[in-house]
């Protein structure tokens, strides 16, 4: 069996946006501005934790483990109100999911939520094709920290994957984590440019999930 292991933002649901104005809703009140192509220059790779801690510590405002951890969770009220009216599906990620579960076990690595993933492949209808979900709660460190996908390999080989294991990701610290934990990672060009994904390590890059054959993914 092969294994395959999703990113979630950014690769199968086109949430970026949506993140960072929730992001926005949190930190306005604090007197920080958080403009997109700052976001997406300096903080989209981040999950929560890793985001709100770098963005206090760039405005030298006290970034513990305590004031960070209030703010993910005043976040996340903003981000499933916007969700629940406006989930957007890349093409072709119900599919991909769907078709590369007929070859082995799926499992979802990301910095976002458990409760949000969990309600995007809900959405998708996907849900019970996903055997297991690796979300920020369940690391320490956030990509590209390879530890997420170290236990994502972990729970892939528990469901009996032997062969080579496939990543899909969309920015460039996933990919870095990807190949840091040995993994074959194919990126999509949802989030960054084909030369700074090739240049974090990516194995073969596409510009849509469509073009995520088996044979690419495979590197057959």
């Amino acid at each position: 069996m092969i294994a395959t292991l999703f990113d979630f933002n950014g690769v199968l649901v086109d949430d970026e946006l949506v993140h960072l104005a929730a992001f926005a809703d949190v930190l306005g009140p604090l007197g920080i501005t958080l403009t997109r192509e700052l976001y997406e220059e300096r903080y989209l790779a981040y999950d929560d934790r890793g985001c709100f801690r770098a963005v206090l510590a760039d405005h030298g405002r006290a970034h513990d483990d305590t004031t960070v951890a209030g703010l993910v969770e005043a976040k996340k009220p903003h981000y499933r109100a916007r969700i629940e009216t406006g989930l957007r599906i890349f093409p072709g990620a119900v599919d991909l999911v769907r078709h590369r579960a007929t070859l082995g076990p799926i499992g979802i690595v990301s910095g976002a939520l458990e409760d949000e993933i969990r309600f995007a492949i809900a959405a998708m209808g996907v849900e019970e094709l996903v055997r297991f979900i690796v979300p920020a709660e369940h690391t320490q460190a956030c990509k590209p920290d390879p530890e997420g996908y170290v236990l994502g390999v972990g729970q892939a080989r528990k469901l009996g994957a032997l062969g080579p294991i496939v990543a899909i990701e969309d920015a460039t610290n996933g990919v870095k984590a990807a190949k840091a934990a040995g993994l074959r990672c194919v990126a999509v060009t949802h989030s960054y440019g084909r030369e700074a994904l090739l240049a974090a390590g990516a194995d073969a890059v596409v510009d849509a999930l469509a073009e995520a054959t088996d044979a690419v993914l495979q590197g057959a």
